[in-house]
């Protein structure tokens, strides 16, 4: 069976984010810009999170990574919940973030810590 795009996309954002398409920030993006939310389903997850070759593990790690240098807290709080989806450990994630100190600065590695330690107490209902 050949899947669309969107459909893939939708498949492997469910494996990493464990919503359906109702939920969360694709339902709010759908009620502004139906476009835009089904761009975001079809390219990143759909062509690119789809692809052979690294697992969603290492996409976590590299997105995480990406977002930590680039500042996009908000995004940077659902990838951390996606790479523990994804079978990443909280040690893994922390351990990622510390090594962008390097490359994006320390004010960046520190707000990714203190978005990371907001998602992890939130899974968990407890604090590092």
């Amino acid at each position: 069976m050949t899947y669309s795009r969107y459909e893939k996309g939708l498949e492997t954002l469910g494996k990493i984010d464990g919503k359906s398409r109702k939920d969360g920030v694709l339902q709010e993006l759908e009620k502004i810009s139906p476009d835009l939310a089904r761009f975001t389903v079809e390219f990143p997850f759909g062509d690119i999170y789809s692809r052979p070759g690294l697992d969603l593990k290492s996409r976590e790690i590299a997105t995480i990574s990406a977002l930590t240098c680039l500042g996009h807290m908000n995004h940077l709080k659902d990838h951390v919940k996606a790479a523990l989806s994804a079978g990443c450990t909280k040690t893994e994630i922390k351990e990622v973030i510390i090594q962008m100190a390097v490359y994006a600065g320390f004010p960046a590695s520190i707000n990714a810590m203190l978005a990371a330690r907001e998602v992890f107490e939130n899974q968990e209902g407890q604090t590092l």
